[in-house]
């Protein structure tokens, strides 16, 4: 077994260790085919007030802009998808926010997986991104064979689904690269014709400035009038495109003790939300991703919901 060969099967074995669902390797190449899409779907405005989008163009197709000499893109998979979901008539939460933060959760297995890769392979530098920096997480997903992006623009994968946080290690070391998968959306429309908002335009293209999560997250200001009645009671999020996806049948309850919600979350009644104080939002959400909203973001998108 060569050096590569040894280096990739240590560090997928790690990966899994940490709890990661799984692992994929590519190389830290321009993302020839990315380009084109990326720059249509600015023009066409469908990133709305979502200014960052438009920021480092070439660093979110070159990962050797992020990272010095970069030689490899580790992606990695952890799953999120509950065990239990809310109370049915209250409104709705996206469940990748049911717990902790992702990125704090995901950030310490990243670092813990480079220091690993240090203290096992010696001088290698990297850098771990979570979503919060401009690299493509899908693409790369898909490119290192996790799966493919399904029609709702979302990473896929067969006996898996798509309930799972994406990451990544870019490094300056060479490695074993994995193939890309197939396409297994065949004709099926589920996710198209489910969304609320006709966010998906066409197959593999969403509008971004039409999606629930965009309006519920995003959107600091009023959320348009033309989509009242259309949120499908989502006040945090949406999963609704994931939610009608055949594949998504196999998704099994993550092992993350750390994304277990406050006991309150799922028991909350309609009510409650409606009612709901500062002093509960933050006891409830103290270390949760639905801190982004704040409040009174909450507060409006509640009362959008009424």
């Amino acid at each position: 077994m060569n050096s590569k060969q040894s280096y990739t099967e240590l560090i997928k074995t790690e990966a899994k260790r940490l709890g990661f669902l799984s692992c994929g390797i590519s190389k830290a190449d321009f993302l020839e085919e990315e380009a084109p899409r990326l720059e249509k779907w600015l023009n066409q405005g469908m990133h709305g007030e979502m200014g960052y989008m438009e920021n480092h163009f070439d660093k979110r197709l070159d990962p050797t802009k992020l990272v010095e000499g970069s030689k490899s893109v580790i992606s990695l998979l952890l799953n999120y998808y509950p065990a239990e979901t809310q109370n049915p008539e209250a409104p709705k939460i996206s469940k990748y926010a049911y717990g902790m933060d992702y990125h704090f959760v995901i950030k310490d297995k990243l670092k813990a997986l480079l220091h690993f890769i240090q203290e096992e392979i010696g001088d290698v530098h990297g850098r771990a991104f979570v979503d919060s920096a401009p690299v493509l997480d899908k693409a790369w997903a898909a490119k290192s064979g996790l799966g493919w992006i399904g029609k709702h623009s979302n990473l896929l994968t067969q006996q898996v689904g798509s309930f799972y946080f994406i990451a990544e290690l870019i490094l300056d070391l060479e490695l074993e690269y994995d193939a890309p998968t197939t396409d297994h959306c065949g004709s099926c429309t589920a996710c198209i014709d489910a969304c609320p908002t006709e966010a998906i335009v066409e197959p593999y293209v969403v509008d971004g400035s039409k999606c629930i999560s965009y309006f519920t997250i995003e959107l600091k200001n009023e959320i348009p009038t033309d989509f009242k009645g259309k949120f499908d009671e989502w006040m945090f999020g949406c999963d609704v495109c994931q939610d009608v996806c055949p594949w998504n049948r196999f998704s099994k309850p993550h092992q993350e003790p750390l994304f277990n919600p406050h006991p309150d979350l799922l028991s909350m009644t309609k009510k409650d939300w409606e009612e709901i104080t500062e002093e509960v939002f933050r006891e409830v959400f103290r270390k949760s991703a639905v801190k982004r909203t704040k409040f009174q973001g909450l507060q409006r998108n509640i009362e959008f919901l009424k």
